[in-house]
């Protein structure tokens, strides 16, 4: 069990490192059929790994300026009172449709990230320049610099979709971001990589209040494992961010999408089998 939790935080690390998001999407599979923890606990262990080794991976991004930290904090303030309410929903969802809910979620963040890749033009909420703002009456704009325009009308689409987030990962036991990150790119205009850093950002904090909330609803959560499962994320989120460094944004975008429906389809099969 200890070089199980290890290798499979090394893992979920990876993802994290690589795409800004998926550790919790790997991590929850993993602890379930790779550990045979059950899935409620398994939830948490997953929100207190992630969060510490998103943290990992966010400090030197922030150092370094691949954090948009405005739009991040108003993402995680609003994930962070979206997280006990989801973590409330998990207590009355079954643990097996809890799986299949999260297994479906992940198959539509997929494909939507995937569409993205193949067609830039899909409607995100954002728009680029003056010109196509009269046309498209988007949400949030971006000026020529790449600086979000944070209108009211943006503010609340952000807010909104950051207590989704919250939600979710409270729910589900993922951090978000999974669906941070192909929400920042499609709802804020913000450039893949600099989506990546911001989205670790929001991950700790989201993940900080999920944490918080399963442990106040009397769920149990294994401090040792959590530990381990940290420990493999480190070195997992060091190599991760190497390899994101080689890889243009499209590239990361489909990487991404395909590891996600790998891993729903294995959680669907085995959810419906068992």
């Amino acid at each position: 069990m200890f070089g199980l939790a290890i290798l499979f935080g090394c893992i979920v690390g990876f993802a994290l490192g690589l795409t800004g998001g998926g550790g919790g999407v790997f991590a929850v599979p993993l602890l379930v059929y790779g550990m045979s923890i059950a899935p409620r606990e398994a939830v948490g262990i997953s929100l207190a790994s992630v969060g510490g080794t998103a943290l990992f991976g966010a400090v030197p991004r922030l150092i370094h300026g691949e954090v948009e930290l405005r739009t991040g904090l108003l993402f995680a303030i609003a994930g962070m009172m979206g997280a006990p309410v989801g973590s409330y929903l998990s207590s009355l969802v079954p643990e097996t449709a809890l799986l299949l809910m999260f297994a479906v979620l992940m198959l539509v963040v997929a494909y939507r990230m995937w569409a993205k890749t193949k067609d830039p033009s899909i409607v995100s909420g954002v728009c680029n320049s003056e010109a196509s703002m009269e046309r498209d009456r988007s949400a949030c704009q971006r000026d020529e610099d790449g600086t979000l325009r944070l209108t009211s009308r943006c503010a609340r689409l952000l807010v909104l979709v950051g207590l989704m987030t919250g939600v979710l990962s409270g729910l589900f036991g993922v951090g978000g971001g999974f669906v941070i990150v192909p929400a920042l790119v499609l709802f804020s205009g913000m450039e893949i990589h600099r989506a990546v850093g911001t989205s670790l950002f929001v991950i700790v904090l989201v993940s900080v209040s999920g944490v918080a909330s399963h442990l106040l609803s009397g769920n149990e959560l294994s401090i040792s494992t959590a530990l381990l499962f940290t420990t493999g994320g480190f070195a997992g989120m060091w190599l991760g961010g190497i390899v994101a460094k080689r890889l243009e944004g499209p590239t990361l975008q489909k990487v991404f999408s395909i590891a996600v429906v790998l891993v729903a389809t294995f959680v669907l099969v085995k959810s419906t089998v068992l």
